[in-house]
């Protein structure tokens, strides 16, 4: 029998040992049986090499063919016990693959994250940029930069929250505290930059007051500010104005109340008109038709002087936000602390 024939023979026994082969172990023993290093074929192929000259190319390529087609065979022999035996298990499951999926439920920011995220783009479309600062603040900055006398009731043990035994290293002397507002970041900012200043400052503010529906002693704040040449009360009015109609609606007006700050003169309170009563009155309004929702004022030439800002020259306004009394505000919430307690059911509304 030539090389030839008994390749083709031994190719048509490794066929049918391959059709009736079940599992992945019998495959791999047709496999090694004529293909292995010792394999039926290979020592055929091994044997080539003392042909005549004349016989080696016909027997070669005969050869390679051989190899090269069982080779094939046994990959798809293989991929066809896969499918297989994927095909049985899902005949014995239970499982109904034609079901629909299941779509899993997607997380979202919180409403507080995106109040803020909304209130910081609409002064950034007005021309603000985005200030930090540190949350454990200095006496100095919390209240004597911003023009709070000694003996104001802000300072007292009642309303802040001291740091026993903390000191600062550069201001040893001065009381370290939670910053009460996000205020002291406007007197950081114009120590270390020369006017025109356009920031606002988002961020957490601390004070002591007892958790109800309407105070919380860890609550969120937006400050703005603003010091440049010629700015009056007006700009600062049209300002808020604008903010207002962007962030409540074209149709919603405010009205500005005489107030005091010690770091501001003058001072306002801004009320928005309410959405439910259209300012008819109304339980929500209390029946004025309004609804305070921030501070604000022109900046005290004291605090201008005090970081070293020629107040002869420049002018500037400042206002906050509490971001919890719009988030009250704008979705009617009862409770304050709503926004705190991580119930999914109330925050998955947003």
């Amino acid at each position: 029998m030539s090389l030839v024939e008994q390749l083709d023979k031994n190719f048509n026994e490794a066929i049918k040992a391959l059709k009736k082969a079940s599992s992945d172990e019998q495959i791999e023993a047709v496999r090694i049986q004529y293909l292995g290093r010792k394999g039926i074929i290979t020592t055929v192929l091994k044997q080539v090499k003392d042909l005549p000259p004349s016989k080696k190319p016909v027997v070669g390529q005969r050869a390679n063919q051989i190899r090269n087609q069982l080779e094939e065979q046994i990959k798809q022999t293989t991929s066809n016990l896969s499918s297989q035996k994927l095909e049985q298990k899902l005949k014995e499951s239970t499982f109904d693959f034609t079901l629909p999926g299941r779509i899993p439920a997607i997380g979202n920011k919180h409403l507080i994250s995106q109040i803020i995220e909304e209130i910081t783009q609409i002064f950034i479309g007005l021309g603000y940029q985005v200030a930090e600062g540190p949350e454990v603040e200095l006496d100095y900055y919390n209240f004597t930069a911003l023009n709070t006398p000694p003996d104001h009731p802000a300072r007292s043990l009642q309303d802040t929250f001291y740091l026993k035994d903390v000191k600062d290293t550069a201001r040893p002397d001065e009381e370290v505290l939670l910053r009460t507002h996000t205020s002291p970041i406007q007197v950081r900012v114009m120590e270390e930059q020369k006017p025109p200043l356009y920031i606002i400052a988002p961020g957490k503010a601390y004070r002591r007051d007892v958790a109800d529906p309407s105070h919380s002693p860890m609550f969120h704040q937006i400050e703005g500010l603003a010091v440049d040449e010629n700015l009056s009360f007006g700009d600062l009015k049209g300002t808020l104005e604008l903010f207002v109609k962007q962030l409540f609606g074209e149709d919603r007006a405010i009205r500005l109340r005489p107030h005091f700050f010690p770091f501001t003169e003058p001072s306002a309170e801004v009320d928005v008109s309410c959405a439910l009563c259209g300012g008819a009155g109304c339980r929500l309004c209390g029946g004025n038709g309004w609804l305070e929702i921030l501070g604000c004022g022109m900046v005290d030439p004291n605090v201008l002087e005090g970081v070293g800002i020629d107040i002869e020259k420049y002018t500037g306004f400042a206002f906050g936000v509490g971001v919890e009394r719009i988030a009250v505000l704008r979705h009617g919430l009862d409770d304050i602390r709503r926004l705190f307690d991580n119930d999914v059911r109330f925050l998955e509304q947003f």
